[in-house]
């Protein structure tokens, strides 16, 4: 691209040269919701410009700790080469010593009390973080462009966040999400009752049929099977979601489900699926 089409590019407000590289800009965001400072990393393409007037679509991540372990920077830079998805935000939203607590269903914590800081870490991301995100980065305003994601309990989290706002989330991406949440300990009469999760589906009043939702579990994410049917819970609860989400309405082209075989519950194996989950979501 000579000089005249990378000055006609910037004020048309396209993307400038293709995006090749990534470059990480880390800071911390002191949340009142939260009580404590929050530690962000923002994922940039070599072409993104504070100056440019283009838009990135983005997604948020929490547990984004886990990325630099599974060199997300890497994953982004092959996609972006390969020109297997536009250039994009990635946001690393990193958890502490609270996780357990901080993560979870913002509706109620869980049958043991885990998940009861879930409604002030929703506003956090909402009403704090978004807000700075929004002004200091050239985000996208179209709510298709937006996705949240966790791995394990953050993808509970991001599920639960992404279901309650889709006008600010159009996709959902769950690594092996905690969906056994439930609200009271396992019955043996009825195993799978009280799944939070399921049970926010199901009784939703309004549905947002154009978010879409993208699932992974590994075959070895755990050997807990709580109903004996000869398929691990991690499995079930996600297929069972899928099913929920399909009966309020959610069509199929909407819904990915990734199935790995072998696949753990660890951060090697979110890694092998990120590009699947990144393709799906902002690929063409």
């Amino acid at each position: 691209m000579n000089f005249l089409q990378k000055t006609l590019a910037k004020i048309l407000g396209d993307s400038q040269e293709p995006a090749t590289e990534v470059s990480i800009q880390t800071f911390h965001f002191q949340s009142i919701a939260l009580g404590r400072a929050v530690l962000i990393d923002v994922y940039l393409p070599s072409n993104y410009s504070p100056e440019n007037a283009h838009r990135y679509p983005f997604v948020l991540f929490n547990d984004g700790q886990d990325l630099p372990r599974m060199k997300f920077a890497g994953i982004l830079e092959s996609l972006f080469s390969e020109k297997k998805i536009p250039a994009i935000l990635a946001i690393g939203i990193h958890c502490n010593e609270r996780r357990i607590q901080e993560y979870g269903t913002a509706r109620q914590a869980d049958y043991k009390g885990r998940g009861n800081l879930a409604p002030q870490y929703t506003r956090f991301v909402l009403e704090e973080l978004m807000p700075h995100l929004r002004e200091k980065y050239r985000l996208s305003p179209r709510v298709r462009d937006a996705a949240y994601a966790g791995f394990s309990l953050g993808g509970l989290s991001a599920i639960d966040i992404a279901w309650a706002h889709p006008e600010v989330f159009g996709a959902a991406g769950v690594f092996s999400g905690a969906l056994w949440w439930r609200s009271h300990d396992v019955i043996p009469e009825d195993p799978d009752a009280d799944r939070i999760m399921h049970d926010l589906v199901q009784k939703a009043s309004k549905v947002d049929k154009k978010q879409r939702f993208w699932f992974q579990c590994g075959t070895l994410d755990e050997t807990d099977d709580r109903n004996h049917n000869g398929v691990i819970d991690a499995i079930d609860d996600t297929l069972d979601l899928i099913r929920d989400l399909q009966k309020k309405g959610i069509p199929e082209h909407n819904i990915r489900y990734l199935e790995m075989e072998g696949g753990r519950h660890e951060v090697g194996t979110w890694g092998e699926a990120m590009p699947d989950f990144l393709k799906w979501v902002f690929g063409k």
